[in-house]
């Protein structure tokens, strides 16, 4: 069985995060080690970006 959430539980909730603001004990991270980890979230491999190159280089020399 799944948990629905009421408009009431969703509005109870909104005003508990608005109260502990969270958002401002955010510190992000501290050391050189956690800031490289940190800038490494948003890569997924970089393989499209190479095939997108190839594909551009294939079409080009088509035309050729």
């Amino acid at each position: 069985m799944s948990y629905y959430r009421t408009a009431e539980h969703r509005r109870l909730r909104a005003e508990l995060i608005q109260r502990w603001k969270p958002w401002e004990q955010s510190t992000g991270p501290r050391t050189a080690e956690g800031k490289a980890t940190s800038a490494r979230n948003g890569y997924r491999g970089g393989e499209r970006q190479s095939l997108r190159a190839l594909a551009k280089l294939l079409n080009s020399s088509a035309v050729d």
